[in-house]
Order: structure tokens, then sequence, then C-alpha cells
């Protein structure tokens, strides 16, 4: 059985897809289709308010490519040496707090400690912050992208806890997507189920998808790696079949065998 994985190929050359041997553990045959580009904008900005650890009480990461601006930043050899020398210490005294695996992975990547990776999506993440910080202490540095949900900044800011938020990075969509939809569904055919990583996913295929599904649509299991990725898919008529309990691959893909075989579970 076929799923199709809306998502960017993982970035390290260190062996295959997880999400891919996971599902391929399962016998499914997994195929990704990256579905966004990312530009990345105020890079001056972000490693000027990283060289100022004092003005901060910490710092908050809810995604990987926030962690990517700051790795283009420490590419000019005059800011990685600063980072190295003194920045990264100065930061490790204060809280990292981050969504997730592979936000937690890169974090450690710049030399930096991690907090709070089980949380698995924002809201969770937001109330484990409120948990540890106190209100109206030094604000929480949070380099975010254009199209970040509210619901993190909300929260601090009902709680007190100030934030200070730089947009680092604006999300398109990938220029292949339309093309490589259109040639994996004539070339494999309709999926057995079809796997959305991000509610900017949803906006940019699910169009595509149902257009090259026709009446065979009712046939195909969605899955969403989390809650906000569920949300955009139900706000969009689509019913969710499985929600991954946290996002890593063993749980999608245990959801997605789930989805796919209900009478043997």
């Amino acid at each position: 059985m076929k799923v199709l994985l809306l998502k960017d190929p993982k970035e390290k050359d260190s062996g295959p897809d997880p999400y891919i041997k996971e599902l391929g553990s399962y016998s499914l045959e997994a195929t990704l289709i990256p579905v966004l580009s990312f530009e990345f904008v105020s890079l001056d900005s972000l490693f000027e308010k990283l060289s100022h650890p004092e003005c901060y009480g910490g710092l908050i990461f809810s995604s990987p490519r926030a962690l990517e601006a700051i790795k283009i930043c420490l590419k000019e050899k005059s800011k990685k040496e600063a980072w190295s020398k003194s920045l990264k210490q100065m930061w490790n005294i204060k809280p990292t707090y981050v969504v997730g695996k592979a936000t937690a992975s890169l974090v450690e990547e710049i030399g930096l400690v991690p907090q709070g990776e089980k949380s698995g999506n924002a809201e969770k993440l937001a109330e484990y912050i409120c948990s540890r910080e106190k209100p109206n202490s030094s604000a929480l540095l949070f380099p975010c992208g254009a199209l970040k949900r509210e619901v993190l900044p909300t929260v601090l800011r009902e709680k007190g806890i100030p934030l200070e938020s730089l947009t680092v990075y604006q999300t398109t969509q990938h220029p292949d997507l339309q093309e490589s939809l259109s040639s994996y569904f004539s070339q494999q055919g309709i999926p057995a189920s079809v796997a959305f990583f991000s509610p900017s996913g949803v906006k940019f295929c699910l169009q595509h998808i149902q257009k090259l599904s026709g009446d065979l649509i009712n046939q195909v299991k969605f899955a969403a790696i989390g809650p906000t990725t569920a949300q955009a898919l139900e706000a969009a008529g689509i019913p969710v079949s499985c929600t991954a309990g946290s996002p890593t691959a063993q749980e999608l893909a245990a959801g997605i065998h789930r989805a796919l075989h209900p009478h043997n579970c």
C-alpha cells in the first residue's frame, strides 16, 4: 500500500528519511513530495539580538527553520567566533524552549541545551513555559516564521510572561509542487493514505490532491502530524483518519497503519 508524505526530505545525509523507514516497517511504500520553500529574512537583526543575551530571559524555537536562520548567520566567520567564544555560554545559562525532536537536535547542533521538546505542539509548550517562568521577568526571544500561529504568544501574554517575536523566515509554495503531485498520481496512482505535516501544506496541496483523486478521494485515509494540521484539514471539510500522538515518525506510522488496517487492531 502506498503512502504520500507531504514534507521535505530529511536534511542530514545519514541514511533514509525516518518516516519512509518507519512506514516501511509496516510494509507501506512511502514517497516524499516537498511542499514548502523558505526565504530567510531579518538575519542581521536576528544576530544583533543574539549578541545581547543579557537583554533576554531565554529563547523559544517552535520550528527547525528558525534554527536554520541562526546557522546561516553562523556561517560568517566573525559571527561564528563571537558565538563560540562567549555568546553560546551566555545563552546556556538561560532556558532554550523547543517544540519537537527535530528542533531540539538543531538546538544541540548550535551548542545549546533544549527544554520542553516532548511538548509536541505550541499549546503544550506554552503551558510548560508558564510553569517555569515568572511574570514580568526579562522577555523571551522568539525567532519565528511569518505564518506563526498566535497560540503561544497569546498564552504567554495572558500569564504576563514577556515575549519578543522576530520573523526570520517566510513560507511559500515549493516551485515544483504541482508538477511533482501530477507526476506522482500519474505514475503511482491514488495512494492509500496522504499525510500532511503543516497547515501550510494543507493550504498549498489539498486542492491539487482533490482534483487528481476525483471521485476516489473518499477511499484515501488522511493523516496529520499534529492537532493544528488536523484542524486545518477538518476546516477544509476533510475527515482525518489519524493524528499522530506526538510529531514523530513512529507515532505517525503506527497511526497510518491502524487507519489502513482497522480490523487488525
